[in-house]
């Protein structure tokens, strides 16, 4: 297992971290808590230290089936992170009251890492206003809190405003691939966070699972390159070659995902790209930005809808048929709009829009998929 460091707090982690947003679930939809605690516990075993969670995550699930998958002493193995839910917090006494919460589903007396999740212009300001940095000093002096830290989204002026105000962050959570090197954080905001002695952890290596399953020209691009990688390695290796990333998240849904992430994290050194490799990502992300459309990570923020519109179903069902030309999506758009769950039912409240992590343009495209999937 590849190993780094983080910067300024002298702190090893894998290069791999087990992100808790994506475990198996029963066909009744939650969590299979036999089979997460399964995997999470091989992955500890075969040398994984960084643990990642939130409040939100599997309905608020997540952090109760990590805290029992790190008893009988795999908590002191790793490095355990989870996040303040920061649209939850009205009053300062809200942040301590939720860390509480948290601590004791996670059954533990601290966490390594507590960050600010998903945040953006608006949530700076709240934090601001509620004096986070009070709240961090406490939480750090009564032992709750080791580190603190904050996930990103939004854009690269934002987030080097996150990093001028406050100079005691130690970590910041961003999300990278071959498809956001120019949203969000961006390389040059990953780039000024190394600079300042931020240890940079990524989310969404695999953009909802998308660089995983490539189309077929996608797959032809990887396939003639000199050196023979699954699409999935091809995507963590544009990562882990970055100095300033210290670990990669991986929303590991079944066992499969574990060995194979693990085989490929089973390297002794962060290796160099080369210009032949740069130029193949370049290749491989033209290809994917001309065949999709709302590029949907599937996270559910945009979930519930009030009216019962199933955003990610309809969003990554529509990629997934312009990512593989044989797909015809109107047929399974058929079966949303039996399901009553079609975009149809969206009144333009633009709920999903404010909660979007990837800002995307939610009714905007409902209304293009509708008109072009239902007429068929």
């Amino acid at each position: 297992m590849l190993k780094t460091m983080f910067p300024t707090i002298n702190r090893e982690s894998s290069m791999l971290g087990f992100g808790c947003m994506r475990f198996p679930t029963t066909p009744e939809g939650k969590i299979d808590e036999a089979e997460a605690i399964r995997m999470i516990r091989h992955a500890i075993d075969s040398g994984v230290t960084y643990i990642d969670t939130a409040y939100p995550y599997h309905g608020g699930e997540s952090e109760v089936v990590v805290g029992k998958a790190l008893q009988d002493g795999y908590r002191e193995k790793v490095i355990l992170t989870t996040k303040l839910p920061c649209w939850n917090v009205k009053t300062y006494e809200d942040m301590m009251r939720l860390l509480d919460e948290q601590l004791a589903k996670l059954q533990t007396d601290h966490v390594d890492f507590y960050i600010l999740h998903a945040m953006n212009k608006d949530r700076l300001k709240q934090m601001q206003e509620l004096d986070y940095k009070k709240f961090y000093a406490e939480a750090m002096a009564q032992g709750k809190v080791r580190y603190p830290g904050f996930s990103f989204h939004d854009d690269a002026e934002t987030f080097i405003r996150i990093l001028d105000d406050w100079d005691q962050w130690k970590m910041a959570q961003v999300q990278m691939n071959i498809l956001d090197d120019e949203n969000q954080a961006t390389l040059a905001g990953i780039r000024e966070a190394g600079k300042r002695g931020v240890g940079v952890v990524i989310m969404e290596p695999l953009r909802g699972g998308m660089l995983a399953n490539p189309p077929a020209d996608v797959a032809a691009v990887y396939d003639a390159f000199a050196d023979k990688r699954s699409p999935v390695e091809w995507a963590f290796r544009y990562l882990y070659a970055m100095p300033e990333v210290i670990t990669i998240l991986s929303g590991m849904s079944n066992w499969e995902q574990v060995t194979d992430n693990l085989r490929i994290f089973d390297i002794e050194a962060r290796p160099e790209l080369t210009e032949a490799e740069e130029a193949l990502f370049r290749s491989a992300k033209a290809t994917y930005m001309a065949r999709t459309k709302t590029r949907c990570t599937g996270c559910r923020y945009c979930q519930p809808c009030p009216m019962g519109v199933q955003i990610p179903r309809i969003f990554q069902g529509y990629d997934g048929a312009m990512l593989y030309a044989e797909a015809d999506f109107s047929k399974g758009y058929a079966r949303i709009v039996a399901d009553e769950a079609d975009a149809s039912r969206c009144v333009q409240c633009r709920q999903c829009e404010s909660n979007c992590p990837q800002h995307l343009p939610i009714v905007e495209f409902l209304q293009e998929i509708h008109e072009a999937s239902a007429a068929k």
